[in-house]
């Protein structure tokens, strides 16, 4: 004689609506940490709202220079004939993706326009050593 409880039962004739079952504990978690960040967005903003205004300036500042450094040296390959490592250039460019939206290959500052030219051929201090920049390299190796 079989007992009933003693036969596997199948549980494909008895489908839940999604992986997640009835979504219970998906539900519970959201609700849980909605109202988590309720509570530390009353508490932290406040707190936090003037060190992002310390820090936003600076950082600022900072993209403004790498992206005209990025143009004036010639990019990715100026940059590390300046010293940055791949590793820092990599971040400084996912910073700048991340705070000004694009590439600083592809980023206009508005009002803003290089001379890259002029630059070079000003008598002004450079960034980088004018007898390792590319467009330098060439106009003598022209001659």
């Amino acid at each position: 004689m079989s007992d009933a409880a003693d036969e596997p039962t199948d549980f494909r004739a008895e489908r839940m609506p999604s992986a997640e079952g009835r979504g219970m504990a998906k539900g519970n978690l959201k609700r849980a940490w909605d109202s988590y960040s309720r509570a530390v967005n009353t508490v932290g903003e406040p707190l936090l709202r003037p060190v992002a205004r310390k820090v936003a300036a600076p950082v600022a500042l900072d993209l403004v220079g790498f992206w005209l450094s990025w143009h004036l040296e010639g990019g990715f390959e100026g940059l590390q004939r300046l010293g940055m490592s791949r590793a820092s250039i990599y971040r400084r460019v996912s910073l700048f993706r991340k705070v000004m939206g694009s590439h600083p290959d592809e980023f206009e500052f508005p009002g803003v326009s290089l001379d890259v030219d002029a630059y070079l051929r000003g008598g002004g201090m450079l960034i980088g050593d004018r007898a390792t920049h590319p467009r330098l390299k060439s106009q003598t190796t022209d001659k």
